[in-house]
């Protein structure tokens, strides 16, 4: 994790910084998942809680090969109006770490009941008392709008930074870019 380039959303009258953050999500994804890509970590720079948001600067993290082998891949092309793009380059040496996640919720009463339904052969009046509406949690984190390749259906994948850190942590990426383990360099 030496090196870095950052992807910055250009404005855009027509499209919002969260639905343009959604789709260069989705094409960084699709890309990590044509190159099996574990090695490859992202970041926020403009990461908030308050309001709500990922911000427009979304940071890649790896080796110089690693993100050469990526951007090779022409996997920015159709968003090319809607990004300015860094060289790669060295990470700051005072650059701190930290983990960036995906945090996953049970947020639907009424998907935990049919979930529940399923597993113990329950009616939904038995499901129901089970798993009142009142365990629903809305989660406060930022989060990108993506579609799954599998089901088609969109979903909310949420975001979530962990402690500063002084030393990185090693361990893979998923195909989001995201672990819970792995730190990337926080500047």
């Amino acid at each position: 994790m030496d090196t870095y380039l950052e992807i910055r959303l250009l404005p855009d009258p027509e499209f919002s910084q969260h639905f343009l953050m959604g789709a260069l999500f989705g094409k960084l994804h699709r890309a990590l998942v044509e190159l099996k890509a574990n090695n490859i970590g992202l970041s926020f720079p403009d990461y908030s809680l308050a309001p709500r948001g990922l911000g427009e600067r979304l940071r890649l993290h790896g080796t110089k090969q690693a993100l050469s082998v990526l951007m090779e891949q022409h996997w920015l092309k159709g968003m090319s109006d809607h990004v300015q793009c860094s060289e790669v380059l060295p990470v700051p040496n005072n650059a701190q770490f930290r983990t960036v996640s995906r945090r996953q919720f049970k947020t639907s009463s009424e998907r935990l009941r049919r979930r529940r339904m399923k597993r113990k052969g329950e009616t939904y009046e038995q499901a129901a008392e089970a798993i009142p509406r009142h365990v629903e949690r809305s989660p406060e984190l930022p989060y990108v709008q993506l579609r799954s390749q599998s089901t088609g259906q969109n979903f909310h994948l949420f975001i979530e930074q962990g402690k500063l850190l002084a030393q990185p942590q090693k361990a893979t990426f998923s195909s989001y870019g995201l672990s819970s383990m792995a730190t990337v360099p926080w500047f």
